[in-house]
């Protein structure tokens, strides 16, 4: 009797393990009701956050960019050597713009490191980076350079600039945001406000504006 008692236990034993075909048919329904209702949520935060990225990043140039301006005006507008507006910010000698009323260029917009005060030819994406480096506290690594881009993991944004003078403006792009070619590496925006999440800066003005495009 023992030994039926054990074998009708090992039996018990084997038909309790395991999933039943309905039980396996319901697990798979519900994987897929959630991966309908929460990829597409998933998504959605994703690109939230890319948007949220390229704000917070505009809303702190701006600012960067009015305070340089202030300070230089509360020091009673200084220059240096070379007679170009200057301010020392954050332990930086910054170059700003020297006034233009007839290229409606306003005075005191930081422009870079060296030269740029007139938006000619001088002010290009290198005046952009530095701009960036300097006026933005511990900021994502930028550069202007595509193959830089693709190969080194701690770049975060994208820099270009086109225009002169009044026109003269600053591109920054999110690199996340921007579109891939076949072999997964990132495509040049150009200077296009319609691709990828960027902002602009113009100097001339001050004016900065952020561009949201969806991918």
């Amino acid at each position: 009797m023992t030994n039926i008692s054990n074998i009708g236990n090992e039996m018990k034993v084997k038909k309790s393990s395991g999933f039943t075909l309905i039980e396996l048919v319901i697990v798979v329904v519900i994987l897929g009701f959630l991966a309908v209702t929460a990829i597409p949520k998933f998504i959605d935060l994703t690109e939230q956050a890319k948007q949220a990225n390229i704000e917070g990043m505009a809303g702190g140039f701006a600012t960067g960019v009015s305070l340089v301006r202030a300070q230089w005006e509360a020091e009673g507008r200084p220059q240096n050597g070379t007679n170009q507006n200057s301010v020392n910010y954050g332990g930086s000698r910054l170059i700003l713009t020297t006034e233009d009323e007839t290229r409606n260029i306003r005075p005191g917009y930081v422009t870079g490191l060296t030269d740029g005060e007139d938006l000619d030819g001088d002010f290009d994406a290198v005046n952009c980076i530095e701009i960036w480096e300097n006026i933005l506290q511990q900021p994502p690594r930028v550069t202007n350079i595509l193959n830089t881009l693709n190969n080194d993991e701690s770049m975060g944004y994208f820099a270009s600039e086109t225009g002169n003078r009044a026109a003269s403006t600053c591109h920054f792009y999110l690199k996340e945001s921007l579109d891939r070619d076949a072999n997964d590496d990132y495509i040049s925006p150009g200077t296009s406000i319609d691709i990828g999440n960027s902002f602009t800066y113009q100097p001339a003005t001050s004016s900065v504006i952020v561009h949201i495009n969806d991918n």
